[in-house]
């Protein structure tokens, strides 16, 4: 077990740098000088001085070659320090310490809602092919993949938040401000996991130990319990882990819709003004997520299936 651990962290390390790197040289060749565009922001004018602008790109050091730039941010991220933020003024720690809790809490509901409603539907439908739930599942999956986010949370913020008046419009004040937002982005992710669980939940009881359970006499709901959901649950736990770390990203157009200070939503603000500190803190964020959350499957196949214990316990 922990040569196991132990070879998926080294394993982090290049795909980290990597990330890393490629991130720094998008930013780098994107259109725009980050200093003057900063200084337009700060002096409140189209056309600020030359002067300016060179003392700026010193400030930020743009004047020096990008791969000295890029072994300094990563020199000083290794030490702990994310830079500042060109528009704030304040730390980009600071900047994703304000926005991280809202991104995550909004993130962990969406999951939670999909996995409460998705699964259970998904092991009926599985259970009985063609049948009344199975014909329900493809519905219900072809409305959550048809319906963009924003276009569900516009409805929903003129039926649930205008017209009934139940669930705030926008902003964030609380976890009650999460709820709408959450029910939008666990659209689509309900739909593919609750076909993906009916899929895997079918196919795991065509196998030969389910019918060799079966022949042993064993009532369903212990096949069921025992055999069937721990390992048609594997590919499902693939999909949320790899989604609910893509949440943290992808969840902008959402959080802009309802104005909530989240990563997403920090790092399109970043972008639209080139504060390249904050971005690469951003980005830095998100690759840390999904590596952790990666680990995180990685770890939970070794509990789950017998034959990744047995082709890593040396």
């Amino acid at each position: 077990m922990r040569t196991y651990i132990l070879i998926r962290l080294l394993q982090t390390i290049p795909v980290l740098i990597g990330i890393t790197f490629i991130a720094f040289i998008f930013m780098y060749l994107a259109p725009g000088d980050p200093a003057e565009i900063t200084l337009r922001a700060q002096m409140d004018t189209d056309n600020p001085p030359t002067e300016a602008i060179i003392e700026m790109q010193k400030e930020m050091r743009l004047d020096q070659p990008w791969y000295i730039q890029y072994i300094a941010w990563l020199d000083r991220v290794v030490h702990g320090d994310l830079g500042y933020s060109y528009q704030t003024r304040r730390t980009t720690v600071d900047e994703i310490k304000r926005a991280f809790p809202v991104t995550f809490i909004l993130s962990t509901i969406t999951i939670i809602i999909s996995c409460i409603i998705a699964i259970p539907i998904g092991i009926a439908a599985g259970l009985r092919p063609n049948g009344f739930v199975d014909h329900l599942s493809r519905v219900l999956s072809i409305l959550g993949l048809s319906i963009p986010d924003f276009f569900l949370g516009i409805l929903g913020m003129l039926f649930f938040s205008i017209y009934l008046k139940i669930l705030p419009v926008a902003g964030y004040k609380g976890p009650q401000y999460l709820i709408l937002p959450a029910i939008c982005l666990s659209a689509g992710l309900f739909a593919i996991t609750m076909r993906l669980m009916r899929t895997s939940t079918a196919e795991v009881l065509e196998e030969e130990y389910i019918r060799t359970a079966v022949s042993k006499g064993l009532d369903k709901k212990t096949i069921i319990a025992r055999h069937t959901l721990k390992n048609s649950i594997i590919p499902v736990i693939t999909y949320i882990g790899t989604q609910y770390g893509w949440l943290f990203g992808s969840a902008m157009i959402v959080e802009t819709l309802f104005a909530l200070p989240g990563m997403g939503r920090l790092f399109v603000e970043a972008a639209s003004t080139r504060d390249f500190m904050v971005m690469q803190g951003c980005i830095l964020v998100f690759a840390l997520i999904f590596v952790f959350i990666n680990l995180c499957i990685d770890f939970s196949y070794y509990f789950l299936d017998p034959r990744v214990r047995e082709e890593n316990d040396f």
